[in-house]
């Protein structure tokens, strides 16, 4: 950790903390001190100082940051180690870098924005800078590949809880991948796996997750499908701290993963349940009804033909 992560840790802890014990617990002069409450001023901290008494952080800008982040991370292992970058082409691509050389599980790889950013079946994800979160977590789970692909409804309703939780929002999610508020998408989610060859189980999975957080504006494309936290709610959430409770929610979750019981949430939440839908599966698309999701996560549809499980594709609520 930095002198100015450290500052900013002491600093975030609340109220008013004297110069001596700020340069005490960094191991610096006074000056130093002075020095660093600077440095954080000239990066958007706005940072009292007190007459004899010390210095308080009245509130901090909105960036990413691993102090700020820490600050409200209660679980054991999902963050514990952050790669933060100002812009990345996708934070999967690096994460799975990192995986395949060994990084541990729970580690972090954030972006403020991301030239690259992949959602589902090849599509971009819009990610401008200061606007959104753009996280991806590595995961090592003990499983065959086909129990990993329940990491994906995990992922949403982990999301779905930590955006519930900073804005007070109802979210829905529409299978299998997507975060819905007021009837238009906030967050996509991609996982993506290493697979171990010779035990036929998986090394690794990245799980991306992709949040429109700040009031933002979109293309004209996607308008009319797409929306954020902000433009919804009229309040912005920290997005240091909606990132720490994402990662908060997966560690309390992750133990869950071969039970499945957070699919109970999943099916309680889902905006597809019960509706006429249409089905993508690669060039093909037909009508359906959305059933139920079962055990493994797939999503069982009724048509013509009788019922049936998706394991793939997707669906779109306008027929």
């Amino acid at each position: 950790m930095t002198v100015r992560e450290k500052a900013l840790e002491l600093l975030a802890a609340g109220g008013t903390v004297e110069g001596a014990k700020l340069a005490r617990e960094l191991g610096v002069s006074r000056n130093a001190v002075w020095k660093v409450m600077n440095s954080l001023r000239q990066s958007g901290y706005e940072i009292e100082a007190v007459t004899n008494r010390g210095y308080r952080l009245v509130s901090p800008p909105d960036r990413l940051n691993a102090a700020e982040i820490r600050r409200w991370l209660t679980g054991p292992g999902a963050g514990r180690e952050l790669e933060i970058h100002d812009l990345l082409d996708s934070t999967n691509n690096r994460a799975k870098a990192l995986a395949a050389a060994g990084a541990a599980h729970g580690t972090a790889v954030i972006a403020d924005s991301q030239s690259g950013g992949k959602g589902r079946l090849g599509r971009s994800f819009f990610s401008p800078e200061h606007a959104g979160i753009y996280l991806t977590v590595i995961l090592r789970p003990d499983c065959a590949p086909d129990r990993a692909g329940l990491l994906t409804s995990l992922a949403a309703v982990a999301a779905a809880r930590a955006v519930e939780k900073v804005s007070g929002a109802d979210v829905k999610i529409k299978w299998v991948n997507d975060l819905y508020l007021n009837g238009k998408k906030i967050c996509g989610i991609l996982t993506e796996g290493g697979l171990g060859l010779e035990a036929g189980r998986l090394e690794y999975a990245v799980v991306g997750i992709g949040i429109n957080v700040n009031r933002m504006e979109f293309p004209t494309e996607l308008r009319e499908i797409a929306t954020s936290v902000g433009n919804e709610t009229g309040t912005s959430p920290d997005r240091n701290r909606l990132i720490a409770e994402i990662l908060n929610e997966l560690d309390g979750l992750y133990g869950d993963l071969e039970t499945g019981v957070f699919l109970e949430e999943s099916r309680r939440r889902s905006n597809v349940i019960g509706r006429e839908v249409t089905v993508i599966e690669g060039g093909r698309k037909y009508p359906a009804k959305a059933v139920d999701i079962d055990g493994q996560g797939r999503l069982v549809i009724e048509t013509e033909e009788g019922r049936t499980c998706l394991n793939y594709g997707e669906v779109s609520l306008k027929l």
